[in-house]
């Protein structure tokens, strides 16, 4: 290991990953740190791995089309650095979203997919059939907790149909993934070090000059980049540019229950779905595509569990597994509950909106790919290639927080300015506040 680089990435999850593939192919020679054993093993090995173009603003939505166009060209994006055997598997399923009131019955979002040139097609509640067999049509909403006498009771009418988007699926391997970009980053000269924590972030004459190891060992670069997932809050404050930022980023624990779907789910294609009325998601199981992995979107009837301490969390299934398997019950009537709870327990890292900071910080040198839990999964190719821009712009002599930093997206052709991830904006009041984004 160095005791000098150009960047130092703090985190290698697939963000992290991502940002130190897209900087090292600008030839700066990087040092990803990690206190976990491999790439992708923290909360990037928790996501349930969904891509999807639906999000609740336009950035958003462009941002994750441009995504898109990377998974379903996973080697070429990796520039074919990576053997065929090790690649992860993309299952472009398309993803069915229920028309709610909850997302205003989708006519904002399909007004920018028309504005992206992003297929979309609408279904009829009739139609819901075909997608998933013997589905309850009717509403449900507001989401209720299952002790709640009301728990599972219509409550007027039937859901308007809803949209099936085919640019979507889902990842079978989201840890493997992580891996898969750090060997394309080493290709070009990447380093990585696991099982190192650090304990302080340095700086000198106003500015970032390195990080110590919890070993005493330093290691010195001009640009050091936040990335660190659930303890993304932890290293902001070892840095002292918390306190000068208007978001913040806080871990939060959630549950995904697995369960076996129905027999008459055999006769179709296994797809995601969003439903705002029931407030679950769902992804097919990557074990062997017949199952559900079902998770929360966060209704105002669920205590949300902040985790100080992202060391020392509870790891065990709660009462919200059941919840979340009686919930998606209610959609598909013949869906079984089993005794023993499956699934996965897991911390995400979430900003007051649930949007994500991509910024630089009051710290010059100091920048932060935070907030990113939950719903950037699938950005993190285009996540990397913000924080390279970023960095290169400022490295440039710009200065991001007077004129922001605009990237064109490669694919889309959107050109997306990095002022909406700022961590100095204010709330955006268009989000769902939820996992949605």
């Amino acid at each position: 290991m160095s005791d000098k680089v150009d960047a130092i990435i703090i985190g290698a999850g697939v963000i992290g990953a991502c940002t130190a593939y897209e900087l090292a192919k600008l030839g700066y020679k990087t040092l990803s740190i990690d206190k976990l054993p491999q790439a992708g093993y923290g909360s990037t090995s928790g996501s349930c791995a969904i891509i999807r173009t639906y999000y609740s603003t336009n950035d958003s939505c462009a941002l994750a089309y441009e995504g898109w166009h990377h998974w379903k060209d996973w080697s070429g994006y990796l520039g074919h650095k990576v053997a065929e055997s090790d690649l992860i598997q993309y299952h472009n399923t398309g993803c069915l979203v229920a028309k709610t009131d909850l997302n205003h019955h989708l006519k904002k979002v399909c007004a920018v997919m028309d504005e992206l040139g992003c297929p979309y097609e609408h279904v009829s509640a009739a139609d819901m059939q075909s997608y998933l067999p013997g589905v309850d049509k009717r509403k449900f909403f507001p989401a209720k907790t299952i002790d709640d006498s009301e728990f599972g009771l219509p409550t007027g009418g039937d859901l308007d149909g809803a949209v099936f988007f085919p640019c979507g699926g889902y990842v079978n391997d989201p840890m493997q993934s992580a891996a898969n970009v750090q060997t394309a980053a080493q290709a070009h000269g990447a380093q990585f070090k696991f099982n190192t924590q650090v304990s302080k972030i340095l700086s000198a004459h106003g500015r970032v000059s390195g990080v110590e190891l919890s070993d005493g060992t330093v290691v010195n670069a001009p640009v050091v980049i936040n990335v660190a997932g659930p303890h993304s809050s932890v290293i902001n404050k070892m840095a002292g540019v918390s306190d000068n930022m208007q978001m913040s980023t806080r871990a939060l624990r959630h549950e995904v229950a697995h369960v076996d779907a129905p027999a008459a789910f055999d006769t179709v294609n296994r797809i995601v779905t969003s439903d705002s009325d029931v407030q679950v998601y769902t992804r097919p199981s990557s074990a062997n595509g017949k199952g559900f992995l079902i998770g929360s979107e966060d209704p105002e009837c669920d205590e949300r569990e902040w985790v100080d301490d992202p060391d020392t969390y509870n790891p065990e299934f709660s009462a919200q597994w059941k919840t979340l398997v009686m919930r998606l019950a209610q959609r598909i009537p013949d869906l079984g509950v089993p005794d023993t709870a499956k699934g996965v327990v897991a911390l995400y890292d979430v900003t007051e909106d649930w949007m994500p900071i991509y910024d630089k910080s009051d710290l010059p040198g100091f920048y932060m790919a935070c907030g990113t839990s939950g719903n950037q999964y699938k950005n993190a190719p285009v996540a990397g290639k913000l924080m390279a821009a970023l960095v290169q712009a400022e490295a440039a002599g710009q200065n991001h927080d007077e004129d922001p930093v605009k990237l064109v997206l490669e694919n889309t052709q959107y050109t997306l300015s990095l002022d909406a991830y700022s961590r100095n904006r204010k709330i955006n009041e268009n989000s769902s506040f939820s996992v949605i984004g």
